[in-house]
């Protein structure tokens, strides 16, 4: 099955809250990273970065059924990398390629160098992913707290 972007509009802000919300509380339970999990998030976040002129977010799709969500941020000014934050797949549909798929077509449309972006060190999956597109990890790592570790990645 292959998967399109489609891109979200205000009305779709509370929809991808919900989603969001429901994506991240798994990795919220297990790491408990009250300050940075988007499980926490509010609509006001969503929102601000939503206007952000530099902002765009996509639904997933697949068959036209909304199956995750893929922010990017790019400047277009090619001194500043895209960044993909966040990315996610609502649980019933992952591990089925989609969030390859979703990252090759972000690439496909906003160019596919200069690319950045982070993810949890011990979801070792994640990390698979992300090398296996061609991302590298920087040598940037965060602690966020005695459970979880970001690690920065980067792809040229």
């Amino acid at each position: 099955m292959s998967i399109e972007l489609v891109k979200a509009e205000f009305d779709d802000l509370n929809t991808i809250l919900q989603m969001q919300k429901e994506a991240f509380t798994e990795l919220y339970k297990k790491y408990q990273d009250t300050e940075t999990s988007p499980a926490t998030e509010k609509y006001e976040d969503i929102l601000f970065r939503f206007n952000q002129p530099e902002t765009t977010y996509y639904f997933i799709t697949t068959d036209s059924i909304k199956i995750g969500v893929i922010r990017i941020v790019d400047c277009k000014d090619g001194t500043t990398r895209k960044r993909i934050s966040p990315i996610f797949i609502m649980p019933k549909y992952r591990n089925k390629g989609y969030a390859q798929q979703a990252i090759a077509e972000a690439e496909r449309v906003h160019g596919e160098q200069h690319w950045k972006l982070d993810t949890i060190l011990q979801e070792k999956g994640n990390c698979y992913l992300y090398e296996k597109l061609g991302y590298h990890q920087t040598g940037k790592t965060e602690q966020i707290n005695d459970k979880m570790t970001i690690v920065y990645y980067e792809k040229d």
